[in-house]
């Protein structure tokens, strides 16, 4: 008599090593991602901790991570310089402008581009991305000389046109691919029940999404706030603050240029914090 052996079939590899292996892939996730972290962050920390530093010692040398002594001295005396009290506050108004006008423009646009098919709606699309080709130079020179012939040169109105200007077509972009993944079942259903078109994307559509139209303001945001070069052009008399920063930065001292970088830093960091809290809730509750 003849014995068939039957061997089981390749069950693959044992449960162990498919653990062990996720457990790796996990470990270099986690790895990838503080390693960024500490790129972004690690800038941040050393111009926070040269601002609070003393003097003598943001030009001692080898530096320390944790300063031995700390002030304020610094900060307040950037803070007390000429104009930048003022400064600040225009580009905190401009910010604000730029973000209401960039979404009140950029919501319904994209909504239309995301909705509605019309003929040339990809070629559009490409058209506007390829507004952000252009340098800013080339858009500033003719943007002041325009302003100037309908007297707005030299005043916020004209810094945040311009930055409006820059910001739009990624508020256009990020905000139709947010409508693009609402399911138009959501607003039709609603239409049935009674809803106008109008009712229907204010109920369904604007709450859902929220969470990319809280993205988009963050990004039009840090874009306004940290424009220096359409701010300096656009600007003599009445500049936001990178702008009157960039005019006395080269003959300013050490210090003053660390408290000047970290007084920059706070308010974006400020606002995507904020934003960021309710960008996370909201999109829980989206997916939920």
């Amino acid at each position: 008599m003849t014995t068939l052996a039957t061997t089981a079939p390749d069950a693959g590899p044992p449960r162990r090593q498919r653990s062990l292996r996720k457990i790796v892939n996990r470990l270099l996730w986690y790895t990838a991602a503080v390693i960024l972290a500490l790129f972004i962050v690690f800038p941040i920390f050393l111009i926070f901790i040269s601002a609070i530093s003393t003097r003598d010692a943001i030009f001692a040398y080898p530096k320390t991570l944790i300063p031995s002594e700390v002030t304020f001295d610094n900060i307040e005396f950037f803070i007390n310089a000429g104009g930048v009290v003022d400064a600040f506050w225009r580009s905190v108004i401009v910010g604000i402008i730029t973000v209401i006008v960039a979404l009140g423009i950029g919501t319904p646009a994209g909504y239309a581009i995301a909705r509605y098919g019309f003929r040339g709606r990809s070629g559009y699309r490409l058209i506007i991305l390829a507004t952000r080709a252009f340098p800013i130079v080339i858009l500033s020179i003719p943007m002041a000389l325009t302003f100037q012939l309908i007297g707005i040169a030299d005043s916020i109105w004209a810094v945040a046109i311009a930055h409006t200007a820059l910001a739009l077509p990624f508020a256009i972009l990020i905000t139709g691919s947010v409508f693009v993944s609402i399911p138009r079942e959501l607003e039709e259903a609603a239409q049935t029940l009674g809803c106008s078109p109008w009712r229907a994307f204010i109920r369904i559509a604007l709450p859902l999404a929220l969470p990319g139209l809280a993205a988009a303001a963050i990004f039009t945001w840090v874009l306004s706030w940290n424009d220096v070069f359409a701010a300096a052009v656009l600007t003599l008399r009445n500049p936001t603050l990178p702008a009157h920063i960039l005019k006395g930065l080269t003959a300013s001292p050490l210090f003053f240029q660390f408290a000047a970088g970290f007084i920059l830093i706070v308010p974006s960091l400020i606002v995507i914090f904020v934003i960021r809290k309710y960008l996370l809730g909201l999109w829980g509750r989206v997916v939920k």
